[in-house]
């Protein structure tokens, strides 16, 4: 539990992680990365949340950079947590701030950012959303995606094809399960059929990265957990992944419902377990900090910095599970994950230095085979080949032959006011870029700085602007 006390508004307590086992198995992933350098950033004066962007406390890089490419959007979903729509102006930086803010990204040390996701209000509605995808190709970003509620995907084939032809990676697609109720909830209609219209065009035209994200709510949809997962595994020609966001109480979301809406990451892991009679248990899931001495590996290896997953160990959950003669199986079933991870960990230290890693490296190679059980594993997945291969080359399109095998299982919790809590703030590895130069942790951004940034870089404020400039000329030249 978390308590808080505010002289003002009296004493709050909200759930932060509901299974204590859980919560002690995450905690030993946790690592401290080297964060942002302060050429990057802002100094810290006032304090966290306040000193954004990005401040020379932080602790880990932006390994996933939003965009909000404009907060205008086709739909008016009660559960935004941007409320888009409602401010009564447009947020919608121009091509050239979005290719600043990109610039900035990539600029970044001691690790340029690799992964833009473009977003909004509903960043579809764009019509040169194909350019900026192209623009952030131009600049080298290596994963490259857009948050979309689908209503343009499935209303074009071609539109579709443009965003693939554009170098579009991955689709994040709002998807809350497999029938009509939770639509309803969740966006005020039954939008399934329009999930479902968006997928067969994305199959049809080759944009074959597509992940699932379902707005977790309890007594909304926390009983369709399992059908959500399996829907995926039977579009997996498509689907690569279903990442769960449980509920945040920030925008438009109706605040008063928190205590009976509230849903955590153990919650959902649980859930799971039940509604695939344990096919996937609590056991398989590891935080996102999990993977963290695999990059330091293959960055000794390689010999250049790469982005590490330092983030707070109870910020996210993952597991990657896979067909097996028709039954699902997570990695677990075939991999010592455990085992693996501190194997790698302690072979690390004799990669760095100056020097050659070719006889250390085949060295590596040859245990690793003791901790995976490939009999145990799907009979088309040559697992022991697909990790040596990443471990030796470690580039992105390894890494995606091991995705394309596998069906990503992910969970993020981002904060509210209730549950904030700055020691996750610190290590946020997921990040917004604004048209002022900063980078903002997400949370702190959709809890704080939304407002103020869109307000001021909006096209009223400009407008305003405008006009003010033009009654001081007018005041100037009469006085003259």
């Amino acid at each position: 539990m978390l308590k808080k006390t505010c002289p003002e508004h009296g004493t709050f307590t909200d759930v932060y992680w509901s299974d204590s086992k859980l919560y002690d198995r995450f905690r030993r992933y946790s690592y401290v990365g080297s964060g942002v350098s302060t050429n990057n950033g802002t100094l810290s004066s006032v304090g966290c949340p306040w000193d954004c962007g990005i401040c020379s406390k932080h602790k880990t890089g932006t390994l996933l950079a939003n965009i909000d490419v404009t907060n205008r959007c086709n739909l008016s979903c009660p559960v935004c947590f941007a409320n888009a729509k409602a401010s009564g102006f447009i947020y919608e930086p121009d091509f050239e701030q979005i290719r600043e803010m990109m610039l900035n990204l990539r600029n970044q040390e001691p690790v340029p950012c690799y992964a833009v996701q473009f977003a909004g209000g509903e960043p579809t509605v764009r019509e040169d959303l194909p350019e900026i995808i192209e623009t952030a190709q131009e600049l080298g970003f290596s994963q490259i995606q857009i948050a979309t509620n689908g209503v343009r995907l499935a209303k074009s084939q071609e539109y579709c094809e443009a965003l693939k032809t554009s170098g579009l990676h991955t689709v994040y697609l709002s998807f809350d399960g497999v029938s009509k109720e939770p639509y309803i909830e969740n966006r005020g209609f039954n939008a399934l059929p329009i999930k479902q219209k968006a997928l067969e065009n994305c199959r049809q035209t080759g944009l074959n990265s597509v992940v699932l994200v379902p707005t977790l709510i309890k007594g909304v949809n926390d009983h369709q957990v399992g059908d959500i997962v399996r829907f995926a595994a039977r579009n997996e020609d498509v689907v690569r992944g279903v990442n769960f966001q449980p509920v945040a109480f920030a925008g438009r979301i109706d605040q008063a419902m928190r205590k009976e809406q509230r849903i955590t990451i153990p919650d959902l892991v649980s859930l799971l377990e039940e509604q695939t009679e344990g096919d996937i248990p609590s056991s398989a899931w590891y935080p996102a900090s999990a993977a963290v001495p695999i990059i330091r590996f293959v960055s000794a290896v390689r010999k250049v910095p790469l982005p590490e997953f330092t983030i707070h160990p109870h910020c996210g959950a993952a597991t990657y599970i896979f067909e097996n003669e028709g039954k699902l199986i997570p990695i677990t079933d075939f991999v010592d994950v455990d085992g693996f991870l501190e194997f790698l960990e302690s072979v690390t230290p004799e990669f760095e230095g100056q020097g050659s890693n070719v006889k250390k490296l085949a060295k590596v190679l040859y245990h690793i085979p003791h901790y995976i059980d490939e009999a145990k594993g799907p009979k088309d997945l040559k697992i022991v080949s697909l990790i040596t291969n990443f471990l030796k080359n470690g580039t992105r399109e390894h890494a995606a032959q091991f995705h394309r095998k596998s069906l990503f299982l992910g969970a993020m919790h981002f904060q509210d006011l209730y549950n904030l809590d700055l020691g996750r703030v610190e290590q946020c590895g997921i990040h917004y870029a604004t048209p002022d130069g900063r980078i903002i942790p997400f949370c702190t951004y959709n809890n704080f700085h939304r407002e103020g940034v869109e307000a001021r870089y909006s096209k009223q404020y400009r407008k305003d602007i405008e006009v003010e400039k033009k009654t001081l000329d007018v005041q100037e030249r009469e006085a003259a």
